[in-house]
């Protein structure tokens, strides 16, 4: 990872990412949010204000060691104790450094999109997420409109090297549809240019 990457996009992310239209989707999709929580693409934190009194604590993975000093104000006015897990070297690709079926729910926001093998990822989810455990998400992906869906096609090459290996174009319904079992699903455009702002949220077990 480069001066960018390491130093200038968490920035970046930080102040894009923590708007009203974002922090508006984060409490709906972390209302349901209980018990022990892992975060995967956790970055500055931006989640923390919306996690409500049923969490008990937050396990953090995000390779962005500046993410977690964006934090620090966040994490410090936490009624919940927040720490910080890594991803390890696996056979299979990374793996959570976590035991099977350790955590009531697991939460990505905007990182399905980022995370280079998505299906990897969402395996390892399933994995450290109890039998009876809930998966809470809301990513931004494919559109349904077919010119959309186009630019999304022709601008991703550039996207993922302006944003950290962000796809516009990733079908997230389907990818989290091969691991998971839906129980809410809401698809919808939010304001803004919409090769970007195509919204997938919802719960799944």
């Amino acid at each position: 990872m480069g001066i960018y990457a390491e130093r200038i996009l968490p920035c970046c992310i930080n102040r894009f990412m923590d708007a009203p239209d974002f922090e508006r989707l984060r409490k709906r999709a972390l209302r349901r949010a209980y018990g022990r929580v892992l975060e995967l693409g956790f970055g500055s934190g931006l989640n923390l204000p919306f996690y409500p009194s049923a969490v008990e604590s937050v396990t953090a993975v995000d390779p962005a060691l500046l993410g977690r000093r964006l934090a620090a104000d966040r994490i410090a006015a936490c009624s919940f104790p927040v720490t910080f897990t890594d991803l390890a070297a696996h056979k299979a690709g990374s793996r959570i450094e976590a035991p099977d079926g350790s955590f009531d729910t697991v939460v990505t926001t905007w990182t399905l999109c980022t995370v280079p093998d998505a299906v990897q990822a969402l395996r390892e989810l399933r994995r450290v997420l109890k039998r009876d455990g809930l998966y809470l998400f809301v990513e931004h992906g494919r559109a349904p409109t077919g010119g959309v869906a186009f630019f999304q096609d022709v601008l991703t090459p550039i996207q993922k090297w302006i944003a950290g290996g962000c796809h516009l174009n990733r079908r997230i319904d389907t990818l989290i549809a091969g691991c998971f079992r839906f129980e809410r699903l809401h698809r919808f455009y939010i304001p803004g240019p919409r090769v970007g702002t195509y919204m997938y949220l919802g719960e799944a077990r």
